[in-house]
């Protein structure tokens, strides 16, 4: 609630006005009852027709100020719990994206879109009418109980015993309802991934048949869903009427003895007429603190999910005094690295170097940590032993923003938006030129596919690419890498999907830029045999390295790889090599 509150206080100026505009048509309106007094007691049954006018010019100015004030308050209101809202979403949003991937590791997208979306949602609607309402209906109760005392205290008495027992049970109501709708916006996030999941992977869902086994499982979310919803209807069954009858009891008591009293001339028609009004503006409150009670508790449970959002912090930070280095180079050391994760080791004792415009390449099988040399280099993740250095300067030590410019990083795992393919490429660099953007696309042999489309660069692309092949989101991908032009490029497995004649053009075209560093990832070894170094990693550990030539000499796994990938293709080439 703290957080919350720093937002409102943003706007205490605008929230203080519509309150004061609030109060002003309250207080217009708590001279209804006295003027329908005048009219009954005065002017019908005494026949003073004097006042008739004045009366109801009254009345006629009440009800124009009562709307033209209750117009003011709503828009006021709407507006500043509006704006609280899009900056709540906007800090949730850049919270988010300030977090590291390890958090990331081990939350789902639905839970996270649940959070921005629906629970967002729930404090807007408190904001902008909930407390509002709360308030307004807190002021009600006070100014009605002062009237009707004005009018007959003893009726008064007898009409404010039977509040404590709707006010109690609108509690336990509230008690209640607040538990069920966090087990509810629970269940929500989990429904929202099930069915985002499915969605998202339609296309191998009906490849494999699976339909009615997603439909299944949906289902069974859905059911859980259904019995929380449930389970929050039992108790408004429970508790609200018995508010609802305890409030018309009371309209009963009012009407019996105040008609006691007028027949006993203790009490006047019009008087009871006009407390009986006041009555209203007491019953009214009572019959919607279960409403606004269940309103405010969606808000609450909504505030405690987002503020343990707002808890996590990124794992990975800038050190309190960064180095922001002029230029980097691209000069790459990797100085005994080691990498725990889970428990487990992921890479142990890793060293090498790149030096300005070299290429380091890096093979091994799924699961060896080629991946996790990406994700040190650019501090995704941190190193638990060892040092990683960039022209010299710890990387741990270096502006977080700086080090991730200077890299161009093309994952394994390619992602496109949903946008046109020119926005898709410029993602890395928005200020470049079209005719830079052309000479990327062409050097990642973009160019030749994309003009054969109806709308050539503009091409809006499905989600994730869908409507392309995976060659050709690879190629995009390259494009944006190189677009970037960052002194560091990192492809990790960057045309595992490219026949060999593409990715031959490709990686020529890469080699063609001497400035850049190059680190390598891939399965195959034409992407790599053009290095000056090439790694081979296994279970984490270096277990060969050296040039090209150098390992098909060695005749260990490298040349084992070399012999299956081109087995009766180059076999007297080998020989020449190897001797």
């Amino acid at each position: 609630m703290r957080r919350l509150f720093v937002y409102v206080k943003r706007y205490g100026s605008i929230y203080i006005l519509g309150f004061f505009i609030m109060l002003s048509a309250l207080i217009l309106d708590m001279f209804n009852p006295h003027l329908t007094r005048l009219i009954i007691d005065d002017v019908i049954t005494e026949g003073n027709l004097g006042i008739f006018k004045q009366v109801l010019l009254g009345l006629i100015a009440v009800t124009i100020g009562r709307g033209i004030l209750g117009y003011g308050k709503e828009i006021v209101f709407d507006i500043v719990s509006a704006r609280v809202v899009v900056n709540i979403r906007k800090d949730l949003f850049d919270h988010i994206q300030s977090l590291s991937f390890s958090f990331f590791d081990g939350m789902n997208t639905g839970e996270l879109m649940s959070r921005i979306k629906e629970d967002v949602d729930n404090i807007w609607r408190a904001l902008g009418f909930g407390i509002m309402l709360f308030l307004e209906q807190i002021f009600y109760l006070i100014i009605a109980s002062f009237m009707i005392f004005t009018l007959n205290w003893k009726l008064a008495i007898v009409t404010l015993a039977l509040m404590p027992f709707i006010g109690y049970i609108a509690f336990k109501l509230e008690k209640r309802i607040g538990k069920t709708y966090g087990k509810i916006s629970d269940q929500g996030a989990v429904l929202n991934t099930t069915a985002q999941e499915n969605i998202a992977g339609v296309r191998l869902v009906k490849a494999f048949g699976r339909e009615k086994y997603e439909i299944q499982k949906f289902l069974r979310q859905n059911e859980k869903n259904f019995d929380l919803n449930l389970d929050q209807a039992y108790i408004w069954a429970k508790y609200n009427p018995m508010i609802e009858f305890l409030s018309n009891l009371v309209v009963v008591i009012v009407t019996t003895i105040g008609g006691i009293f007028v027949i006993q001339d203790r009490m006047s028609i019009g008087t009871l007429v006009a407390f009986s009004n006041y009555v209203f503006m007491l019953i009214w409150p009572m019959r919607m603190l279960g409403w606004l009670t269940n309103l405010v508790a969606q808000a609450l449970a909504s505030t405690k999910k987002l503020e343990k959002l707002f808890r996590e912090q990124a794992v990975i930070k800038n050190p309190e005094n960064p180095i922001i280095p002029k230029e980097i180079k691209g000069h790459i050391i990797f100085d005994n690295i080691g990498l725990e994760f889970g428990g487990s080791k992921v890479l142990e004792r890793i060293s090498f170097e790149a030096k300005p415009g070299g290429t380091i390449g890096i093979m091994g099988v799924t699961g060896s940590g080629k991946s996790s040399i990406i994700n040190l280099t650019g501090r995704y993740y941190d190193s638990t032993e060892g040092r990683i250095l960039i022209d010299g300067i710890d990387i741990k030590k270096m502006d977080i923003k700086t080090l991730r410019k200077s890299l161009s990083v093309v994952m394994q795992d390619t992602f496109l938006f949903s946008d046109t393919i020119k926005e898709n490429i410029k993602f890395g660099n928005k200020k470049a030129s079209d005719e830079e953007l052309i000479a990327a696309a062409k050097d990642s042999d973009v160019h030749s596919f994309v003009m054969e489309m109806p709308e050539e660069y503009d091409t809006v692309i499905g989600e994730r690419g869908i409507g392309l092949s995976g060659g050709q989101k690879q190629r995009i991908s390259i494009a944006r890498a190189l677009l970037k032009n960052s002194p560091i490029l990192i492809l990790d497995d960057a045309t595992s999907a490219l026949d060999m004649e593409t990715e031959y053009q490709i990686q020529k075209s890469i080699e063609e830029r001497e400035n850049i560093t190059k680190i390598i990832i891939a399965h195959r070894i034409s992407a790599v045999k053009n290095a000056d170094e090439i790694l081979i990693l296994e279970d984490g550990k270096v277990v060969e390295r050296g040039s090209h030539k150098e390992l098909l000499e060695n005749r260990k796994k490298y040349y084992n790889i070399y012999q299956e990938q081109f087995r009766g293709l180059e076999n007297a080439a080998v020989k020449e090599v190897i001797g």
